[in-house]
Formats: C-alpha cells, structure tokens, sequence
C-alpha cells in the first residue's frame, strides 16, 4: 500500500464527469496541486469533454478502470446507490476519497464506509461544499456572540429539481429531496452548532402533492420536519423540488440567539450566490456578499490535504451523525428509505 504521507503532488482519477465531477476536476487542475492520472465514465462525450483538463489522463468507463492507474486519490460523482460501495473500493484499494454527497443512503452505509477510511487509514471527505463559503464562515464566527440558541429555521427549495431519473428511484438515490438538499442543512446546522444531538419530533413528506406512502418506490419532492437538541432548541427544516418558489432556489439558514441572530440566504434566487447577515433587533449588518467562487472550493482541501500527507480524518464520522438525522427524518414521516 502507498504512502500518501510521501506524495508532494498526489495522482488522482475522477469517476463520474457529469457537471458536478468535471467542475470539480476543473478547480483540482486550476489549483495545480495535483496529477490528474485517469478519468472514468460510461458517456464517452463526457470523457471527451473532462481530456480538456487532463489530456494525458488514462480513460476507461469504471472504478476498477480508474484504480488501475494507482491513483493516490479518487473523486466520485456517480448516482448516490454507488457511493458507498465505491468509497470502500477505493480505500482499500490505497486511494483516498472525495465523494458526493450522500456518502451511504443511509447511516448503515455511512458508517461502513467510514469504517474503511479508518482501516486502510485513508483521506475520506464527502463534497458538503457549502461549509466552504464565505457567507456560512462568516456566520460561523458570530455564532458564540449570540448567546444561548434559541432557534434554528433552515430552508432550501429547488424550483427545478434534479434532471437524472435516478434521482427519482428510491433504491438509487435512498430518498428525495430530503437526502438530496435536507443533507445540506442538517450538516451546516450541526456544523455552526458543534454537533448537537438532534432527534426529529414531527415529518411530513410529500410527493406530488400527496402524502408519501410507506414502502413507495418514489422519493419525496417536499419535506418539512421539526428537529430538536438535547436542551430543547427547535430545529424546522424545510425542503423541495419543483416547488413554484417564484425563483430558482430558496436557500435560508437562519440561527437565532439570545443576543442576536445570523442568517446565509441566497441572493436573486442563485444557488450560488449567497450572503450571511448579523441581526439585532430591526437593524441587520452585512457578514459577506458575492461574488465567491466557492463551488470547487472542498474539493481543492480535500487535494491539498491529501498534498500534505493526512491519512485518516476522524472528523469524518460526523458524517454518520448527519445520516442518523436524515435516518430519523425519514422514519418519523413514514418512509425510511431502503438501502441496498
């Protein structure tokens, strides 16, 4: 097995090169902390597409095509059913991971896959990129000066939802909306909050317009839960596709406190505009406005981690605690998705 602790400028492949595997790429190679070794999809025209950054990269349609390159590093970006088997493969393979999120369809998954990480001692890191930006940062650094938290209100529609069928298959994606944007903000609301303990007091899951039924095939398109911490503070939590939200997206995170609150929104209905804002009483002071390019920005930590030699991260069993929530969202409205 390789040691990562010895690599100055580690090999990567990349598996999958839809949007979101080929702008991630593309930020590794801006960045140029790294050798891009092979890529890896079952649509050639994607993997024509990707040569344009890496025109030397070995090409094939599979993981074991990827690995066959002795990658140091793997990023995934294949349907969510993959992820955590992949993930394993990769591990034990000697290759460190970024993968998309969700890392498992569920907590199970997720820990499985977190276990091989800690075996093969092995980067693991899921693509949670809006960590990354400046408006959820800045907010970050106001959370201790607004006193104890009295509430938390999280929301994120998307007005078009996701264009892959697979999306849409329960087996595949191991749920809707909630697994696909609600992981976003379980993830940043635990995150600003130093991991909380949350459990789901109520679930209501919908799919084209009616109650999801249990068992379904389908995913949900809306979902509106309430979460709680162990002291009580109220967690709503609030997500959908193809909602008529009147823009593109609505994207909220709003933490309030006993001395003021912090809020990231999206800006003109952007996914990727956002800004964060410090509230007390009726006036509001601006955190962090666009522009920020921050849509490859994990990815690039993830290299520059992997760069300087950093095997196992137990941070990353975070992770799983972000799975148990989704897990019990899931279950609380009926619909715990079923995984394998």
């Amino acid at each position: 097995m390789k040691d990562t602790a010895q690599t100055t400028r580690p090999r990567l492949g990349f598996l999958g090169l839809g949007w979101i595997g080929r702008h991630r790429m593309e930020a590794i190679a801006a960045a140029g902390g790294a050798e891009i070794v092979a890529l890896a999809d079952v649509d050639a025209g994607a993997r024509e597409a990707a040569s344009t950054f890496a025109p030397a990269a070995a090409h094939g349609e599979t993981l074991e095509d990827v690995l066959a390159a002795a990658p140091d590093g793997v990023v995934i970006a294949t349907p969510s059913a993959l992820h955590a088997a992949q993930s394993i493969a990769a591990l034990e393979a000697g290759a460190a991971v970024f993968c998309q999120k969700p890392l498992g369809r569920d907590a199970a998954e997720t820990a499985t896959a977190v276990e091989a990480a800690r075996s093969a001692d092995r980067l693991l890191a899921t693509d949670l990129s809006y960590r990354q930006t400046a408006a959820v940062l800045a907010a970050r650094e106001e959370i201790a000066s607004l006193g104890e938290i009295q509430a938390v209100d999280l929301t994120f529609h998307n007005a078009y939802g996701p264009d892959k069928p697979w999306f849409r298959d329960r087996r595949l994606a191991g749920g809707g909306c909630v697994i696909d944007l609600g992981v976003h903000l379980v993830d940043l609301a635990m995150w600003l909050m130093d991991w909380p303990e949350l459990t789901c007091r109520s679930a209501h899951l919908r799919a084209g317009g009616a109650p999801l039924r249990p068992g379904a095939a389908e995913v949900e398109d809306l979902a509106l839960a309430t979460l709680e911490t162990a002291q009580g503070t109220p967690v709503r939590l609030a997500c959908s596709w193809n909602l008529p939200a009147g823009c593109d997206a609505v994207i909220r995170a709003e933490i309030y406190g006993a001395h003021g609150a912090v809020a990231v929104s999206n800006v003109g209905g952007s996914f990727f505009d956002l800004e964060a804002r410090r509230m007390d009483g009726c006036t509001s002071t601006v955190l962090a406005s666009p522009p920020d390019d921050w849509g490859g920005r994990a990815a690039v930590a993830w290299m520059e981690r992997l760069r300087s030699g950093t095997g196992f991260d137990p941070e990353c069993a975070r992770l799983i605690d972000v799975a148990r929530v989704l897990d019990d969202i899931y279950a609380v409205g009926g619909a715990a998705p079923p995984a394998g």
